[in-house]
Formats: structure tokens, sequence, C-alpha cells
């Protein structure tokens, strides 16, 4: 039962993963994919359990159950891609949330049942096999803590060792392997072996409360699970690891829970676990406990930002650390509660046999309750109510199953009592972390994550995806800005294009500024779309101009047959769960098929969230599909530099003269050189890499596929513990990469226009270097101590370079404020190394003139 339940919880995250990659990351795609599991649990523990049960050869049966989910395990290994293609075609482009969720619930339900119902059916055979050994409920508690054992070995192996090492349909097929040795083994232990056909079950009490008793308990417990995760995401880094902690322990107190009650009912301890004593009584006294309990890991998630610091100072830096602090966060939020639940399952499914109820029949009830969590508390609930009013529901619905019990009264009276208070008194379950003197703008409770905008003293807002990933925000507009108008200035005549990813509007909203482009975004969270017009002006109407879509960016790219001039692809953190996704081959490849003749795509990465190997894996992935492209930064930014990746559809590479032409002639509502780009160089001088240096940077780098997600596991490292400053990773990758014209514009026959661009590159290297660990000050001759050398280097080594030219313009004035003589230095020589420029000039006339 242990090796069945490692499997089983192997199976899940596997099938779970690849059905959400096929299907689409929706809250409609995700929650159909769990229930549509869970489903299949509960039809086979019912279709099955009561013919298992009235077997002689239980063994026999349990034997070919594990057959049957190893065999279908390796067939799913090689059809699932194509089972998830047919059904995303049938879904469609834009699909109503119910037709979403219908399609992915049925062929989710269809492709995994006939695994999922023998799983359902390898407890009670279990059960029925080993009954002679159980004595009042204790054999059933035994074989439930080894399953649960064995699915928390499960979710740490496959989260932690087998996915990232084998991929996900090697690590189906490892679990194929383990269903079928269970088969043989359980084959050899039944040869000779007949039990005697069961006695036919009593005729249980047509009114019995425990079907809708295991039932109620199977929800509220996975409701409770649902919950808690949903919390503690708005705490913890929410990466791959973060989940499989989170379930491990969930599953450990339920494991260690069953296991108390099992040694309970054997007699030691009798009185502390309920195993004597009237059974309604006893299961009101569970019941009460579980409520308790329930409030008690309440405290550990209202006070979880306190506990993971703690945790944080006790076990020090560094990715384990991390890990263990998270754990230990968990341990407060999941252990109460869990220990209650194993013990209330084990106490209940021992009382309804002894009713005359199958225990296939209790698995079922319990695990039918357990499927509508999902959808009823993380889609229905949480949004409507919000997780506080959630968490009093939970634990009032316990007191209201342990007052339908007798003897209970009072203290459930008392219970309901402290959970009304929790009510009215608690803050809400919610993390927002405000600035000093800030404000919280908008909160919402999505079926997916909480988004929230916060403003800080200075009027700043900032988006932020469940308290821990910033999307933008109002202090980023030329950066954001520059993101989409680089692309759209490299086109040269785009008419629709494509962003994927939305944030706060402001990346899409600056490509429709151009008149000539209609533009669709796709955004995942509907709560971030909402929230999107707090960032944005739109005093011209170009949002009419773009048109937003809630869904998730990789099914869209698939399913969708529209073609666009420019493909963006917004810088989304890797390590954040589900991210990973967005930089796998397969979806660099369905965006190429998804581009127009000639079009142009940009996948933006957050170069201050990323460590170099992750960089070169999504690299390598990127020139899987495109490996003609090259590599750009969007800013000089060293504090948050943002690297892309862009590269023609067709391999083609930039004409500097037509580009020049494009900016001569854009109908853009903004001017180009208000976000710094004026001219050809300024659109071309952030390249920073061609195909030759970015083959040499990715060379033997593991591609970041659907099966091997390689980007999840490798991104939190740098989450976790971080390798120094961004700044520091820009020059260290600067100095790995190169760039020839020749690699980049086609007009070679104007050899001055590419000497002058690789001049315009040298002196941004310059530039960059010059800024690194450089922090602004209001003393003028301090600041120019230290950065006039290098930005008048800059300018020497590309007159072309404007950044290096504003900054010294600036730094000029108010030098001459103090100090005209020095001021006036600096002036000529800014115009003695620029020009054709006239700031320079004019600054000088303004000193010569005699002041009024």
């Amino acid at each position: 039962m242990a090796a069945s339940g490692f499997a089983g919880l192997g199976y899940q995250i596997v099938w779970t993963r690849q059905l959400s990659l096929g299907l689409g990351h929706e809250a409609a795609a995700v929650l159909a994919t769990v229930t549509a599991f869970f489903g299949g649990l509960a039809l086979g523990a019912f279709a099955l359990g009561r013919r298992i049960e009235r077997s002689g050869h239980p063994l026999r049966w349990y034997a070919v159950c594990e057959a049957v989910v190893g065999v279908w395990g390796l067939v799913l290994a090689v059809l699932m891609a194509p089972a998830c293609g047919w059904l995303l075609e049938r879904i469609g482009e834009r699909p109503a949330p119910l037709w979403q969720w219908s399609l992915s619930f049925l062929g989710s339900f269809l492709v995994l049942l006939p695994s999922t119902a023998a799983m359902g059916a390898t407890l009670p055979a279990m059960e029925r096999a080993t009954a002679a050994l159980s004595r009042r409920g204790a054999g059933i508690a035994a074989l439930y803590a080894a399953n649960t054992a064995g699915a928390v070995l499960g979710v740490l192996a496959t989260a932690f060792w087998a996915v990232p090492a084998l991929g996900l349909a090697r690590t189906a097929v490892a679990c194929a392997m383990l269903n079928l040795l269970c088969t043989a083994a359980a084959a050899w232990l039944s040869s000779g072996h007949r039990r005697a056909p069961a006695e036919p079950a009593r005729d249980a009490p047509q009114r019995s409360r425990l079907p809708l008793l295991l039932a109620a308990t199977g929800l509220l417990g996975v409701g409770y699970e649902v919950l808690a995760v949903r919390v503690l995401s708005q705490v913890a880094e929410d990466t791959v690891f973060t989940f499989a902690t989170l379930l491990a322990v969930y599953l450990v107190g339920t494991a260690l829970g069953a296991a108390a009650w099992r040694r309970g009912a054997r007699g030691a301890g009798a009185a502390a676990f309920g195993a004597t004593g009237d059974a309604a009584h006893r299961g009101g006294r569970l019941l009460l406990g579980l409520a308790a309990a329930c409030l008690a890991g309440a405290l550990g998630l209202w006070n979880a930002e306190a506990l993971l610091a703690a945790a944080t100072r006790l076990f020090g830096a560094g990715q384990p650390a991390a890990l263990a602090a998270e754990a230990a966060v968990a341990v407060a939020a999941f252990l109460p509660p869990t220990l209650a639940m194993g013990a209330v399952f084990s106490a209940l499914a021992s009382e309804a046999r002894d009713e005359g109820f199958g225990f296939s029949r209790c698995l079922a009830a319990n695990t039918v309750g357990a499927a509508l969590a999902p959808l009823l508390v993380g889609v229905v609930l949480l949004p409507l109510l919000g997780a506080k009013s959630v968490m009093v529901l939970i634990v009032l619905g316990y007191v209201a199953l342990a007052a339908a019990s007798a003897g209970v009264g009072a203290a459930s009276g008392s219970l309901a009592a402290a959970a009304l208070a929790v009510a009215v008194l608690a803050p809400p379950l919610a993390f927002v972390d405000l600035p000093p003197g800030g404000r919280l703008l908008r909160y919402r409770e999505g079926a997916m994550a909480a988004v929230s905008v916060v403003e800080d003293a200075a009027g700043v807002r900032r988006l932020r995806i469940d308290n821990r990933a910033q999307e933008g925000s109002s202090a980023t507009v030329l950066a954001d800005a520059r993101q989409a108008l680089l692309p759209v200035l490299l086109h040269d005549a785009p008419r629709r294009a494509l962003f994927l990813g939305l944030g706060t509007g402001i990346t899409a909203t600056a490509a429709s500024w151009d008149r000539s482009l209609q533009v669709d975004a796709v955004e995942l969270l509907p709560e971030v779309i909402d929230a999107s017009p707090l960032f944005l002006r739109d005093p011209d109407g170009e949002a009419t101009r773009l048109r937003v879509v809630a869904a998730d960016a990789r099914r869209f790219v698939r399913a969708a047959t529209q073609r666009y001039d420019v493909i963006v692809a917004d810088n989304v953190h890797p390590a954040r769960s589900g991210s990973a996704s967005l930089y796998t081959a397969e979806h660099f490849g369905a965006v190429r098929s998804r581009l127009a003749p000639g079009g142009l795509f940009c996948q933006w990465l957050p170069l201050h969230q990323l460590d170099l190997d992750t960089l070169r894996t999504i690299v390598a992935s990127f020139r899987s599909a495109f490996p003609e492209g090259w590599a750009l930064l969007a800013t000089h930014s060293l504090e948050t530099p943002v690297l892309g990746l862009m590269a023609h559809a067709d391999g083609a590479r930039f004409d500097a003269r037509r580009i020049e032409e494009r900016l001569r002639h854009a109908q853009l509502s903004h001017p180009p050189e208000a976000f710094g780009l004026q001219d050809p160089f300024a659109l071309l001088g952030g390249f920073v890499a061609g195909p030759r240096s970015l083959a040499r940077f990715s060379a033997g780098a593991p591609l970041n596929t659907d099966d091997r997600p390689v980007v999840a596991y490798l991104a939190p490292r740098i989450t976790y513990a971080p390798d120094g400053t961004p700044g520091d990773r820009l020059l260290a990758l600067l100095r790995s990469l190169e760039i020839h014209a020749s690699e980049l514009v086609g007009d070679a026959e104007d050899p001055d226009q590419s000497r002058r661009l690789e001049a315009y590159w040298r002196a941004r290297d310059v530039f960059l270097a010059a800024g690194l660990g450089v922090q602004p000050t209001a003393d003028v001759r301090s600041m120019l101590s230290r950065v006039r050398e290098p930005l008048l280097a800059a300018l020497r080594a590309s007159p072309d370079f404007r950044p290096a030219y504003d900054p010294l313009l600036r730094m000029a004035g108010a030098l001459a404020a103090v100090d005209a003589e020095a001021g006036r230095a600096l002036l000529q020589e800014l115009a003695v190394l620029q020009p054709q420029r006239p700031e320079a000039g004019q600054g000088l006339q303004r000193l010569a003139s005699p002041a009024p």
C-alpha cells in the first residue's frame, strides 16, 4: 500500500501537469482535471469495491487493479499529448468558461478513468485481504496510514528528483513499473491463498448519516487544504518546491493521524483517541477536536509571515534552509487539522463498517466530497467571501457535524462561538505588504490568485499577484513602453500584434499608440485585467485598438487561427508556479507558427530574477525554434535589467534604412524620442548578442520542454538564495556575449553605418560598467567625480550614444549654478564631442548672456 500510494501521488503530479500544459492553466481547466482525478477514484471505489468485498480472492483483485493502473500509465506516457491536442482543438480559441470546464472535465475524466478507477479499488481490495488482521478498525487505519505515507514519499521524490531528472513521461513509466511490481507481489501472495467469500453486508440503516458524514468531511478537509495553500502562497515563494512541501506536510499529518487512531483502536491510549464509549459520542468528540484543530491551524496561517521570518533566522540562508523555513510554516498551518483528519476518517470508516457499510462505499463517499472541494472552495467561496469567512465556514461545518452527535452540545456551542468571534474580531486572512505611508487601492481574491494594487507615499502604484510577484508599477512607464515600442518599431509595417501577458497594461497600451496597429493582449488572471485601469491613462482613446482576452497564453497561441506581425511575451518570473511552461521549446515553436510572414517575436526576460544557468536553458529552448535570433536589452537599468530574445519568423536581418523610414512615418500618438528611440542607432543599440554568440552561450544547456520542465527547478535557486546583484549578472553576461553588425543588419554595403553601430555598442558597455555601484547623490561635484570620465569615454567611443550625453548635460547645468567655470568647461567638452547636438551650445550661450 505504501508503494501504491507512492505511485498514485506521482501520477497525480505528472498527469495534472500534463493536462494543464495541454488544456490551459485557467482555473476552469486546472480544477476540472483535479475533479476528474478524484471523480475517477470515487467511481472505482464505488463500482468495484462491493464486488471485491464479496470476493474470495481480494489479493487477485488487488493485483489486477495494480496491473490496470500500470498498463494504462504506460499507455498515457505515449498518448497523453495527442489526447490533449484533440481536446484543445474542440475547446477552441476563446471558449466560454462552462464549455471549457465541461470539455476539460469530461476529457480528463475519460482519459484518466482506467487508471483512476483501478486506483480507487486498490485500498478496498487490500482492506478486504487483511480484514482478519484488523481489530476495531485498526486494519483500515494501518492501510490508510501506509498508503498516505507512501504518497508523501511519492510527492517528495517526484517533485524534487524524478521530474527534473527523468521528465514527466519517464516518471510516469517509473510509477507504472512500481505498479507492476505490486501486481507481481500480490499475485505471488495470492497463489494458493483463498479466503472464504465475505459475509454479505448487513442491511445498513436506510437513514444512516455516515455516507453523508464521510462526504462532508472529505469536502471540508480538502477545502481546508485549498484555503491554506492559497493563503500561504501570499507568504511563501510559490515555486514548484513550495507546493510539493505543503502537500507533503498535509499528507504527513493525515498519515500520522490515522496511525495514532490505529494505536488507540488497539487499546493503547484508547480514551485519548476515542476508541471506547458510545460511537456517536466518540465521533462527536473527534469532529469537535477537528474543528478546534482547524482554529489552531488558522492561527498558524494568521501568523505565517512572523513564523516564516523566525524560521528563516533560525535556519539561515540558502535554498535548503529556505525550504525548511517554508516547511515549518506549513507544519504550523497543516499539522493540527490533518492529524485530526486522519483520525476522523479512520474512525468513521470503522464505524461505517460496523454498521454494515463496506469500506469501499466509505472511501467513495469521502472521495466524492474531496472532488467537489476545489470547485466549491476555490472557484466559488474564496472569490465570493474571502479567506477568513471561508475558514469560519469550515470550522462551523465541522461543529455542525459534531452537533448531530449526542453529548457534545455545550462544547459545540463554545466552538461555534469561538468561530463567530474570529469572524467578527480577526483581521482579514490576507497578506499585503504596504510601504510606509502607503495605502491599498484594490484587493481581489480570485479563483487562482489574490491580486492587489498598492500605492506608496509618493503616489507610485504597484501591481502584485499573491503579494510576492510584482507585475509592474506606474514608475516604470518608460521601461514598460520600450518593451512594446522596440519590437513594434523594428517591424517594417505591422498591422496586428499579440501580447502574451498584460500586467499593468502599460506595455500593450504603448503598442496601441501606433494608430495603424490592432493589438490583442492575453492575460490569465481576470483580476489583473480588472486592475489594469488603475495604471492606464487613455486620453486619446488608444484602448479602442487594444483587445484584452482572459485566457492562458500557451493555450491561446496553440488554439488561435489569427497570424500576427508582432508577438511580444511578457517577462514573467520563471520561478513562479506554472510560469516555466511559457519558456519551453514547444511553446516557442507554437509562437513561431503563429507569426505572419516576416513576423517578429520578442521574449522579454527578467534578468534580475534569473541566474545565468537558467538563462542558458531558456536561450537554448528559444534557439530550438528561432536559431537565427538575437539578444537585446530593453533599457540600461542595472537594478532591474530586462533582456529580450528576438527573431524574425523567416530568419531575416534588419535594414537600417527601413527602420529610419519607419520612425519617420510611424503614426504614434506619443513621440518615440520621449522613450529614447529617436533614431536607428537607439533602436538597434540595445542588441548584445547575435546567433553565433547565443549558440556558444547556450551550448550544452538542457532544453526546457513540456516533458522535462528544467526551468521550473532551476529558476527557484536565485529566488531562495540570490547570487549577487542584478548589475553584476548583467555585466558578467555582457562579457560572455558579442555581436557584429553583419549579424544584425542586412545593408552591409554601407560600412559607415556598421562601424557607427558597433561603436554605439562599445559605448553602451562602457556606460553600463560606469554605472555599477554608483548611487545618485545631490552633490553634483561628488557625482561628477565618479562618472564624468567614464561617460565622456562612452561619448568618445560613439558620438551617437545619447544616454551618456544627456546625464552629463543635466549635471553641467547643475554644476554651472554653483561653479560657472566648471559648468562651462564641461559644456564645451560636450559640444566638441557631439557637435551635431545643439543643447551644449545653447547652455554655453545662456552662461555667456548677462543676468537680467
